[in-house]
C-alpha cells in the first residue's frame, strides 16, 4: 500500500512538471565547451576573443600539437586591457579566470620569435555560470506536492548534476587525451623521418668509403713499371 501510494505521488510531481518541461531544462544547463585546432604560421600573431559576463568563469587550456620547439608565446587580456595571464615559449598550459568582467576577453598565440617554423595549436574553452540567474529556479513555480515524496526534487537535480558534471569532465578529460595523442604521434612521425634520413646518408658514406679503400688496396699492386722486352 505505502509503494503504491508513493508511486501515485511521484507520477502526480511529473505531472506537475510537464507543462513546465522548458523551465526545467534550463536548471540542467552544460557548462559551455568548445575546443580548436589551427595552424599558426612562421612570425604571425594569432587572436581570439570570447564575450563574457559577469561573476563567471573562463578556463583556457592549450597544446603545441605540431612545430619546431614545440613553444609559443600566449597571453590573456580582460575587457579593461589588463593582461590576466602571459606564458613565454610553453608546449601547453591551463589557465582559469574566475569573477570575469562584462565584455570580451582576448587571448593570443605568438609565433613571431620564429622565423621558419609554423606550430599546430590546439586550445579548448570552458565557460561556466554564463547562463541568467533568475532562470535557475524557475522550475520550483511548477512542481507541486514535492513534500510529500521521501526523497524531494532538489536531491534528484542535485544528484543529477553532479554525474553531468563528472560526464563533463570525462569529454574533457578525452579531448585532452587525444590532444596528446596527437602530437606523441607528430613528434614519433618527425623522429621516424629523421631517422631515415640521416640512415641513408650513412650508408651513402658508408658506400663511398668502401669503395675508396678498395681503390687504394688496389692501387698498393699495381705496378706501373714498364716492361722492356
Amino acid at each position: 500500500m505505502e509503494a503504491a501510494r508513493a508511486t501515485l505521488c511521484v507520477l502526480a510531481v511529473f505531472g506537475a512538471l510537464l507543462p513546465g518541461r522548458s523551465a526545467v531544462l534550463a536548471s540542467f544547463s552544460q557548462a559551455l565547451d568548445s575546443d580548436f585546432t589551427f595552424t599558426l604560421a612562421a612570425g604571425r600573431r594569432e587572436c581570439f576573443f570570447q564575450t563574457m559576463k559577469s561573476d563567471a568563469s573562463l578556463e583556457i587550456e592549450y597544446q603545441i600539437l605540431d612545430g619546431s620547439g614545440l613553444d609559443v608565446d600566449f597571453v590573456i587580456t580582460s575587457p579593461s586591457g589588463q593582461v590576466v595571464f602571459s606564458d613565454y615559449h610553453k608546449s601547453d598550459g591551463v589557465h582559469t579566470v574566475v569573477d570575469t568582467e562584462d565584455g570580451d576577453y582576448m587571448f593570443c598565440f605568438d609565433n613571431t620569435f620564429s622565423a621558419v617554423s609554423e606550430k599546430l595549436v590546439f586550445f579548448e574553452l570552458v565557460l561556466d555560470n554564463m547562463e541568467q540567474d533568475e532562470e535557475v529556479d524557475d522550475w520550483k513555480e511548477y512542481v507541486q506536492g514535492t513534500d510529500v515524496l521521501d526523497m524531494k526534487l532538489e536531491d534528484i537535480m542535485d544528484t543529477i548534476n553532479n554525474v553531468k558534471a563528472r560526464l563533463g569532465k570525462s569529454v574533457h578529460i578525452q579531448t585532452m587525451l587525444r590532444a596528446f595523442e596527437a602530437r606523441d604521434r607528430n613528434i614519433q612521425e618527425s623522429n621516424f623521418d629523421r631517422v631515415n634520413f640521416w640512415s641513408v646518408v650513412n650508408v651513402v658514406v658508408m658506400t663511398m668509403i668502401s669503395a675508396l679503400q678498395v681503390y687504394l688496396v688496389r692501387s698498393l699492386f699495381e705496378d706501373k713499371r714498364k716492361i722492356r722486352t
